[in-house]
């Protein structure tokens, strides 16, 4: 007898053994139409997976998030199987889930075309609407690579080889396509119905650059039609927010290789910076914080105490000068800690807080670089708290008070809050780490907000608080952080006079609200697509005049406008209207204001909001409230 509970808590009991695929035929014949998988005590298996005791048991569909991981995971072999029928001799390598889709990695004496990826993914649909079932079977080990060496595929042998001897392994086929995997799988092609075939990639085998270039088919693959659409709606957007194309359109940077990772800022981008370096400068003043400047340039012993020179150096550019070896900081801790240690400190001086907009440099590989939201060379909105373990709990508080005020004045409402816990490699004992983690979660507590949990994604010095923010698009971005740390103030000599008047070492909150200034401001061109807020905007108004006779008008009421404090620019230019208002339509101006001989007479101006809008004729006076309104309402 087998007893399955099922998740609304009623028990069916079978006789036999049964395979989830028959608990779902037990319930009803439309959920054994649905399901893809089962859970078994937790655990996804494929449906023919058979229970032989008492169980949870429940039935993984398309409306569960385990169901679309199954259908990419099967999608993967699903490509692989159209590829080796259309190319015998392509070898496979892996093919795993990523988010939103799947990839598979081939071995094939050309390469790959646009139209080969056509030919693929319809050989894929035939595949599909063959609904072949997927059966998975288990062979020892030396069987299967003796196995797939006997059909040519070297790459696979070599996987299985690199499993212990001894062990078993599971294999899946599908019509004339075997492949190794651990599963689980949708029970039949039939289940893949919404899948595209996204672009072409190389990968050097096991991500060795010695090895051989592979080539990577990317796929996604979704339950529903509209989801996909939706998907690819959501990747045409942001294909035309990139930051990198607007970047270069709207004249904010450029990189070039002689300073691979590096910005060169144009007056413009930079403007952008300035605006949002001198508000977050103004926030931290207002919360109790001294800015500082640390060196950036410190002693490789430096480093050596604080644990990066054994944890992080292939991160750090490294030089050297009268015998003495130095790293460029890939962090300003360290530089805020010799700040603290400079003078005694007084319980009664802390929380001391501390920022700095420090420029850091990590030696990123060339590969993970990505316009400015990659880079080898970033300044933080950097900031360390040095306080009694009682002070932990009111500095998260007034962190994530001042973190959300923060976001939802750059118009970022939708924050996610994730606890980043103890990774693999560590200082420390697990005491410390425990009381650290905890200290954090008395913190959110205390700020009444909802959070998960990462467990392994910690600092190797401390657990993290994370913010992740949601774009106009829905994508999430990692920005703002809050560590805590037992460990570096102790590692580099820092004490404090406690009231008892012995010595103690502080604690040392690492906190960032934006984090990368350059990864932030791309943030915020995507977001925006390039048409940010009138108080971000780099150029905020631009003045056309429509011929010769207005020039002065506009000039003087340029000079106007910027002594109030307002960025603009005034296009003389002997050029058509229509021209000039196009040309600055293009650069995703806030304000464009053309003045011809009647606003002239009038003192007035003829105003275009963004996106073409007509506002009309306005005095002087209406439009500078207005302007003010928008700055300050951060519209």
């Amino acid at each position: 007898m087998v007893s399955v509970r099922l998740p609304d808590g009623s028990v069916r009991q079978f006789d036999a053994p049964v395979t989830v695929a028959q608990v779902a035929s037990n319930i009803s014949n439309s959920l054994a139409k649905a399901a893809l998988a089962g859970k078994v005590d937790g655990k996804v298996v494929d449906t023919s997976f058979l229970i032989e005791r008492d169980a949870d048991v429940a039935i993984v569909t398309d409306k569960d998030p385990e169901g679309l991981d199954v259908i990419r995971h099967s999608a993967a072999h699903l490509l692989a199987y159209a590829v080796k029928e259309l190319f015998p001799d392509a070898q496979v390598t892996i093919g795993p889930t990523i988010e939103n889709g799947f990839y598979y990695d081939f071995s094939y004496k050309r390469p790959f075309t646009p139209d080969d990826l056509v030919a693929i993914e319809k050989k894929m649909a035939e595949l599909a609407k063959k609904d072949e079932p997927v059966t998975r079977k288990v062979m020892p080990r030396d069987e299967a690579v003796a196995y797939f060496k006997s059909i040519g595929e070297a790459y696979k042998a070599e996987i299985i080889g690199s499993i212990p001897a001894g062990e078993d392994v599971s294999l899946y086929s599908e019509g004339k396509f075997t492949d190794l995997c651990r599963g689980p799988h949708v029970p039949s092609t039939g289940k893949l119905k919404v899948f595209k075939l996204m672009k072409l990639a190389g990968a050097y085998w096991r991500g060795d650059s010695k090895n051989e270039m592979l080539q990577r088919v990317y796929g996604t693959a979704w339950a529903r039609k509209e989801d996909q659409e939706q998907y690819l709606h959501m990747l045409e957007e942001a294909e035309k927010r990139d930051h990198r194309k607007l970047g270069k359109q709207l004249d904010f940077f450029h990189f070039q290789d002689e300073a691979p990772g590096l910005v060169f800022w144009h007056p413009k981008g930079w403007t952008i910076w300035q605006q949002v370096e001198q508000y977050m400068r103004k926030k931290y003043q207002d919360n109790g914080y001294q800015e500082v400047k640390a060196p950036q340039i410190l002693d490789a012993s430096l480093w050596g105490k604080t644990g990066h020179w054994d944890n992080y150096r292939e991160n750090m550019f490294v030089t050297e000068s009268e015998n003495r070896s130095y790293a460029l900081k890939p962090m300003n801790c360290p530089g805020h800690v010799q700040i603290f240690n400079s003078g005694m400190r007084s319980y009664r001086d802390l929380p001391l807080r501390y920022g700095e907009f420090g420029q850091c440099h990590r030696n990123e590989p060339s590969g993970a670089l990505h316009g400015i939201m990659r880079v080898r060379g970033f300044t933080q909105d950097d900031g360390h708290i040095f306080c009694t373990n009682e002070q932990i709990e009111p500095e998260v508080v007034a962190f994530h008070r001042q973190a959300m005020e923060v976001y939802e004045d750059f118009d970022f409402t939708n924050i996610e809050v994730k606890l980043a816990l103890r990774p693999d490699n560590r200082i420390g004992t697990d005491d410390v780490w425990n009381n650290a983690e905890e200290a954090l979660r008395q913190g959110l507590r205390a700020c009444g907000v909802t959070w998960t949990e990462l467990p392994g994604e910690g600092a190797f010095y401390g657990p993290k608080i994370e913010y992740h923010l949601k774009d106009s698009l829905g994508r999430p971005w990692q920005v703002g952080t809050m560590q805590v740390d037992f460990f570096m103030p102790e590692r580099l000599g820092a004490e404090y006079v406690a009231e008892d008047n012995s010595r103690k070492v502080p604690v040392m909150l690492h906190r960032a609200i934006v984090g990368s200034m350059e990864r932030f401001i791309g943030i915020l061109i995507e977001n925006y697509a390039g048409a940010l807020p009138m108080w971000l905007a780099p150029v905020q108004v631009a003045i056309l005049n429509i011929s010769e006779g207005q020039a002065e008008y506009a000039t003087d009421l340029a000079a106007k406008l910027r002594k109030l404090g307002f960025r603009v620019t005034a296009d003389l230019r002997n050029e058509k209207i229509t021209y000039k208002i196009r040309e600055h339509s293009v650069q995703k101006l806030p304000y464009i204001l053309v003045i011809g001989d009647k606003e002239r007479d009038a003192n007035t101006v003829a105003v275009r909001a963004r996106g073409n809008v007509d506002l009309g004729v306005m005095s002087i006076d209406a439009l500078v409230e207005r302007l003010q309104q928008d700055v300050a309402n951060k519209a």
